[in-house]
């Protein structure tokens, strides 16, 4: 067992993650949060890491209180997290950061040739060329927690010789699947948190709703699988069983099966190679009534293909428009836009960057300032003051 680090350790992923830690009692030496210093607290004590991180320098005085009476370091901002990231007391960091907050932690973690275990997909969507890059020099590993990337990662193990002709994505469909593009300007905020099967944090949960979830894990696929576009495929799966398949060449399919219940990848990936008893409830095939398949509408939920291209041109594009998401699920979550408009600002953003021109990536500032650009440009379509929520 390995010590970890976990970033986002009060999220959703996060807490999952230290339920993993405690069932096998894996020595944690970092924990970091954005806001919630109360559990960041209760977090600390029941792990008595090396040191703590609040992302949100506001916060930092209450944390610092809190553990006033114990010799755990207390750290704020991005700098801090990167501290975090990159401890030499840890072997392997869990990144469960949401948005672009995740991808300099990622950097620092790489660099220090660590195991980077990630389920911050703006990661790899925004800098991904960069990220694996860093990864192959420094020789980490970065594996994934996603579940979908988790189950082609597992399909590929011994199977090296042989060439893949396809990565399937499987995705739930969200709670609107079937719906028409009328239905979904009436649903509410309420309804776009509502997901069928997964319990997940808000920002990840309305990506689902609109599909960018899948996109952004497409643009996940070609990085950390080195494949084409053109070879990752989305499916429906309303089930969440099979969580993502790979072809051969010869047509023969992998699938890997499994509750839905996040904790399954997350611990794969911290003990990886290794399978240990598992705190999720085994899977029952004979309690799955039907196992289905279908063809995702890129029509109502332009997301999805938005994102296919953006990774098609490369570059500075996935950067752009994950950073327009990003912008517009905020003004979205703040009741400033409907849940339809949260696709137009996207696929607006596409057409944006395409006239303007994809640049190169060569830097962290390029990913930052293609970012910034984006969110810019969703703000000025909404009339929403870069002062204001945003």
């Amino acid at each position: 067992m390995e010590d970890i680090v976990i970033l986002g350790s009060t999220g959703s992923i996060g807490t999952q993650a230290c339920d993993v830690a405690r069932l096998h009692k894996i020595r944690v030496r970092g924990l970091t949060g954005h806001t919630n210093t109360r559990l960041l607290e209760k977090q600390a004590r029941e792990f008595h890491p090396d040191c703590v991180c609040v992302s949100d320098e506001q916060f930092y005085g209450d944390l610092k209180q809190r553990l006033a009476d114990t010799d755990i370091r207390v750290l704020s901002g991005m700098e801090g997290l990167c501290e975090v990231a990159s401890l030499h007391s840890a072997h392997t960091v869990l990144n469960a950061l949401v948005g672009m907050d995740g991808l300099l932690p990622t950097l620092s973690a790489v660099e220090m040739g660590k195991k980077v275990a990630l389920a911050n997909k703006e990661t790899l969507v925004a800098g991904g060329e960069l990220v694996m890059h860093a990864a192959r020099e420094n020789g980490a590993e970065v594996l994934p927690v996603d579940s979908e990337h988790s189950a082609i990662f597992q399909c590929l193990q011994g199977n090296t010789i042989n060439r893949v002709r396809r990565l399937i994505l499987t995705a739930s469909g969200g709670p609107f699947y079937g719906y028409t593009p009328d239905d979904l300007r009436r649903v509410t905020l309420e309804d776009a948190l509502r997901h069928p099967n997964w319990s997940m944090g808000a920002k990840v949960s309305i990506d689902s709703a609109t599909l960018m979830n899948k996109g952004l894990e497409l643009i996940e696929a070609v990085r950390l699988f080195d494949v084409a576009p053109d070879q990752v495929d989305v499916v429906i799966h309303r089930e969440s069983i099979v969580h993502s398949m790979v072809e051969y060449e010869d047509g023969a399919v992998m699938a890997q099966l499994g509750t839905p219940d996040m904790r399954l990848p997350i611990q794969y990936a911290l003990l990886y190679p290794q399978r240990l008893p598992s705190p999720a409830e085994p899977l029952s095939l004979t309690q799955c009534a039907s196992l289905t398949f279908a063809q995702p509408d890129e029509g109502t939920f332009s997301c999805l293909p938005v994102c296919r291209e953006a990774v098609r041109k490369g570059g500075t594009a996935p950067a752009f428009v994950n950073g327009a998401n990003e912008a517009a699920v905020a003004l979205f979550r703040e009741g400033q836009i409907g849940f339809s408009r949260i696709g137009e600002l996207v696929s607006g953003a596409l057409e944006k960057i395409l006239q303007e021109g994809v640049q190169p990536l060569t830097s962290v500032s390029d990913v930052l300032q293609a970012d910034a650009a984006a969110r810019e440009y969703v703000y000025s379509r909404t009339e929403h003051s870069l002062n204001g929520k945003g």
